[in-house]
């Protein structure tokens, strides 16, 4: 856990990967451009049209280096690694408590309660940083009330009741994220959360940062040992990493919208960066994308100290310390798990 999981993202289209020795050659039209060692790498991302040598394959599972593959606007398609991690005891108890409705409903009520803090602390930044803004009140109003579901959702009884509460709190959240973005006549602006597809230049910056969260969570869950397809909050679905998705719920906030916002508020991406398929969907460019993936490799590279362990980690590291937490409180060496809450 000491050294940082980097992600190696590749978007120019037509590249190969090929294995050099120990390393990852990244070659454009024959032509080697990048060369990365395998032992600094968590994983590959492949956006679009690249391809990669069997060798280097081969060489990334043996290494426990997954390979994912990516349409061009980073909706998934497959992936490749070796042999799943960890103790089969571990997997077993993960099955058992997904199927004890009180076991999972434990689980997701610290989950969601997390995730809907992190939403609140997003909008109270927000107040803090606008101290003469209009929206200032109806901002505050929603933080409350995101306050009140944090405390419903730690006495949920069952999952479905959870479920309920974090709609209303994503509701509640979502109603007023445009009063957040400060560009809106630049072509951002936001009135409701829209995905498959995304609907305007916002979504589609989300729906993005939501992808490349997923892919870590899913990275961070197969490399504790845990089965990322079996999760607590989200239900059993045939191709869906359900474990994945619930453990990137308490980072959406930290490590999605907060980058959105950013990128958008300091102007690091312009409206024009977007386009509209004939569908209605809107995707970036890859100019657009290039920025997006940089800034969020960027602010996983920040330190933070883990409200819970007390060490300091990267913010990329923090949905693999969480896995490792989760691990634990299911074999029993925890009495709960602490999901993370952002401060």
């Amino acid at each position: 856990m000491k050294r940082h999981l980097n992600t190696l993202f590749v978007s120019t289209q037509g590249a190969f990967l090929a294995k050099d020795g120990a390393a990852v050659d990244v070659r454009i039209e024959r032509e080697s451009r990048l060369r990365v060692p395998l032992l600094n790498l968590g994983g590959i991302v492949c956006f679009g049209r690249i391809s990669a040598s069997p060798a280097l394959m081969a060489g990334c599972a043996e290494a426990g280096v997954p390979v994912t593959y990516l349409t061009e606007h980073g909706r998934f398609l497959a992936r490749v690694s070796g042999f799943t991690p960890g103790n089969v005891l571990l997997r077993r108890e993960q099955y058992r408590r997904a199927d004890d409705p009180t076991a999972a409903a434990a689980i997701t009520s610290s989950i969601v309660a997390a995730k809907l803090a992190n939403c609140r602390t997003v909008l109270l930044r927000a107040v803090r940083d606008s101290p003469g803004a209009a929206w200032r009140g109806v901002v505050e109003a929603a933080a409350a009330r995101l306050a009140r579901n944090v405390l419903q959702s730690r006495k949920g009884s069952t999952v479905d009741v959870i479920r309920g509460i974090e709609g209303d709190g994503a509701s509640t959240y979502f109603s007023v994220f445009n009063h957040l973005v400060m560009a809106q006549a630049d072509g951002f602006g936001f009135t409701k959360r829209s995905r498959r597809p995304p609907l305007d230049p916002m979504n589609a910056l989300l729906s993005f940062l939501y992808a490349m969260l997923a892919h870590d969570a899913r990275a961070a869950c197969e490399a504790a040992g845990l089965d990322s397809a079996v999760g607590f909050l989200h239900r059993d679905r045939p191709g869906r990493p359900g474990l994945a998705l619930d453990m990137m719920e308490e980072f959406r906030p930290l490590l999605a919208d907060r980058i959105a916002l950013s990128l958008v508020n300091r102007r690091q991406v312009a409206a024009d960066g977007f386009q509209r398929l004939e569908s209605g969907g809107v995707v970036m460019s890859d100019a657009t994308r290039r920025v997006v993936l940089t800034t969020y490799q960027e602010r996983k590279q920040e330190i933070i100290t883990h409200p819970f362990i007390g060490e300091k980690t990267t913010i990329g590291l923090l949905v693999h310390v969480q896995a490792r937490l989760l691990a634990r409180y299911l074999r029993g060496d925890m009495d709960a798990y602490p999901a993370f809450i952002w401060k």
